[in-house]
């Protein structure tokens, strides 16, 4: 094969290029890496994100697309969502069926979405997690609101259309969308290295806000929040942290706690009925279920006495939880218990990240209706241009066709005297009367100064004769008129940008007042919620466990010491406590946040917990969770902190006993960070261990205690580039060596040196 292509280029003149210069040579982490960002902008842009001007991502843009395509319009009867999966897959999203038919699903949930987009027919899933029934028995339509501010003026150029995946169809780049939809119904999403996720918000609120911002485009924050006062989920419930919202809506990003709503009845002999009848949206799905079992494992574990019975009398009309407790039930105590150890309350993690000009950007409220406004003027430039265009060519054929009324016995003669359609339209455009025969030479004079356009020869060419009666005269007229005045006002409207405002404005109020309703979610401040544990539940022995994904959660001692093995290679944490206790959680970066016990739900081995985040100071995405332990066990102990800086010191436990969330457990230097913190067992030696395979053993006294604020005492001298990789700490009777790196070291007769030298190389 080699020989054939080598006589080729000989004949052809074509100089052979010897085979090693052939071979494109690359990198292997560079095509690694350049392939894994390619792949990760795919679905970052074109399936997990909102694009900020409609706020659909593409499968659900497609799917409504389609719908359309369909005729599947609010008046006319539902289709077989099979049919709609199908079409979309087969023309706009080659990427599975069961991802377009969880979109279409999805937009039809009244309790997933502020204003559901589609209309089903069928079982579409519920509240509580059953899932929808398969596409072949479900129907669907679109809902008013999105054929009339979803997928009207699509005729109108008002958005650019792009080819499909095999480029045999077309479909828009974004639908045009009328309204705030990134607003009101919220998005979320996990791409490739980052993830959306926005609560809905009220429909009549997103509109005035955006109204407000186009009216004046420097209004502030504040003035914003006058409109949108916050979000406003479809299940309801409360949003207990108003002065938060503020921060969340400047940086796009933050932390929305909200809460069931929970009403008082009075029960059967006397009991107390505590009723929920709103949930946090956080529990749409198999939350329920969950939080019924956290309610019953709240008397298995003995943190109260105070139930009698739960039952879930949850229908069509609405949620309806009912928990009968004793007559004698502290109330208002047993339910910051459920705000404290089950999903009753929860946080929305708000992150406002959308498409912006083909690239993820995390947006505030500001931005959002900046966008917003921007796209509204593109679509109504748009739209008013192709209507100004239409208006145009109408002004001309009428104004032709009205001249041609006037002009009627010529036009018959010139049409009776010619040989065929082209003839007489030459002499219509050009005057040209040449073949064409005529009673009289006046009118052929006439006819050669005749000089209509080819839309209006064509026009009357086309015209039929009942045009001539003259009432028709008067009706065309009256629409030549009425063109007059279009042309008029669509000329304002691009004119002058005051008069398009109006226009959106306009549009904007009638959706509001046709598709708007009152708000369901309270906006409020309340107080965090404190749990007094009554004298008969004291003291009982449970076990914090805080997984390697940093969920914590209790459990029984008893229950844990069953479970010992599976406990242990589940969870990176495991701490012994009360029931009444606090968790101390130290950081890398110097932090100790506290977190109570009786704020972590119950669970059994298996349940997931909830993130340390939600209940204390700490945030995953800046710190490092180093080590965790109670903090009443720390009482008349010490703490040794080692830094990977070779920094060294033992702290009073007590110093650490604080009413306080968070609070600076170390002071650490630039650029160092703690590479060991543990409860100082008075071993007799220590071994600091370096990257570079240097070992210093010294006595364990010569470690100086310090305060809290101080950065400690120089462990071991360090050479430049090294730094601390391990702290041993010997027991007096520990004879077996370290294993590291592959080799064994014996710290038992290693030499003891001063605290603060070199050390000696060992690997």
């Amino acid at each position: 094969m080699a020989k054939k292509e080598a006589d080729s280029r000989k004949k052809t003149g074509t100089p052979i290029i010897p085979l090693e210069d052939r071979i494109i040579k690359s990198e292997y982490s560079e095509l690694m890496q350049k392939s894994y960002i390619d792949y990760a902008m795919s679905v970052i842009v074109a399936r997990a994100l909102p694009d900020i001007r409609d706020g659909l991502k593409p499968v659900q843009r497609r799917t409504l697309y389609s719908m359309s395509e369909l005729g599947l319009r609010s008046d006319r009867p539902h289709r077989k969502s099979a049919r709609i999966v199908g079409d979309t897959m087969g023309k706009y999203h080659p990427h599975g069926d069961s991802s377009i038919y969880d979109a279409l699903v999805v937009m039809a949930q009244d309790f997933k979405k502020e204003v559901p987009l589609v209309d089903g027919h069928g079982n579409f899933g519920n509240i509580e997690g059953d899932g929808a029934a398969a596409m072949r028995y479900t129907e669907a339509r679109l809902e008013k609101i999105t054929e009339e501010a979803f997928l009207s003026d699509l005729d109108k150029g008002v958005v650019d259309f792009v080819p499909n995946f095999d480029e045999t169809e077309k479909e828009p780049s974004v639908l045009p969308v009328r309204i705030p939809n990134f607003l009101i119904n919220g998005s979320e999403g996990i791409a490739v290295g980052m993830a959306t996720a926005t609560p809905p918000h009220n429909l009549a609120e997103a509109i005035d806000a955006q109204i407000a911002y186009m009216k004046d485009p420097e209004i502030s924050l504040d003035q914003l929040m006058r409109y949108l006062k916050g979000p406003d989920f479809p299940t309801g419930g409360i949003v207990i942290n108003q002065d938060d919202l503020k921060e969340i809506y400047e940086t796009g990003q933050g932390r929305v706690r909200i809460r069931g709503r929970v009403e008082v009845e009075k029960g059967r002999a006397g009991h107390i009925n505590l009723v929920i009848t709103e949930i946090p949206y956080t529990m749409v799905g198999s939350g329920i279920g969950k939080f019924l079992s956290d309610v019953a494992a709240l008397a298995e574990n003995k943190l109260t006495g105070d139930i009698i019975d739960i039952t879930n009398q949850s229908s069509k009309e609405g949620i309806r939880i009912v928990i009968e407790l004793k007559k004698d039930a502290d109330v208002e105590n047993f339910k910051a218990l459920l705000y404290k150890k089950t999903r009753l309350e929860d946080t929305f993690g708000v992150n406002m990240l959308a498409i912006v000009d083909g690239r993820p950007e995390t947006l505030g409220l500001k931005q959002i209706l900046k966008c917003g406004a921007d796209f509204q003027y593109e679509i109504a430039t748009r739209k008013y241009t192709a209507l100004l265009e239409r208006e145009m060519k109408k002004k001309e054929i009428q104004e032709g066709l009205i001249k041609a009324v006037d002009l009627i016995d010529l036009i018959i003669e010139i049409l009776r005297g010619s040989r065929d359609r082209a003839m007489a339209k030459r002499c219509l455009v050009e005057g040209d009367v040449t073949g064409i025969r005529f009673r009289s030479p006046e009118s052929s004079i006439m006819a050669g100064q005749l000089r209509f356009t080819e839309a209006q020869a064509n026009a009357i060419l086309d015209m039929r004769l009942y045009r001539l009666i003259g009432l028709e005269l008067e009706a065309l007229i009256k629409e030549h008129e009425e063109t007059l005045a279009n042309i008029y006002r669509y000329e304002d409207i691009l004119e002058r940008r005051s008069s398009m405002t109006e226009v959106i404005k306009g549009e904007l109020l009638s959706w509001k007042k046709t598709f708007g309703r009152k708000r369901r979610t309270e906006i409020t401040n309340a107080e965090e919620a404190v749990y007094v544990v009554k004298k008969e539940e004291t003291v009982r022995k449970v076990v914090c466990l805080i997984d390697h994904s940093g969920y914590a959660k209790v459990m029984d001692a008893s229950a844990a010491g069953r479970n010992k093995e599976a406990i242990e290679e589940a969870y990176r944490f495991r701490i012994p406590a009360r029931s009444d206790g606090r968790i101390a959680l130290f950081t890398r970066e110097g932090q100790m946040h506290i977190l109570k016990v009786q704020d972590l739900p119950s669970g059994r081995l298996r349940d997931k917990g909830v993130p340390i985040d939600n209940l204390s100071g700490f945030d995953s995405s800046s710190e490092h969770l180093l080590y965790a332990c109670c903090l009443e066990a720390v009482a008349g102990r010490k703490l040794l902190f080692v830094t990977k800086g070779a920094m060294i010191k033992l702290v009073e436990g007590s110093e650490f006993d604080t009413i306080r969330k968070t609070i600076q457990a170390t002071k650490v230097g630039e650029g160092d960070s703690l590479l060991h913190i543990g409860l100082y067992e008075d071993t007799k030696t220590i071994v600091l261990q370096s990257e570079k395979g240097m070992f210093l053993k010294f006595e364990a006294s010569s470690i100086p205690v310090q305060k809290k604020t101080a950065m400690g005492a120089r462990g071991m001298k360090l050479a430049e580039g090294d730094c601390l990789e391990a702290v041993h700490l010997p027991a007096d009777t520990d004879t077996a060596p370290v294993h590291t790196h592959g080799k064994e070291v014996d710290i038992f007769r290693m030499k003891m040196n001063k605290r603060g030298e070199k050390g000696t190389k060992k690997l």
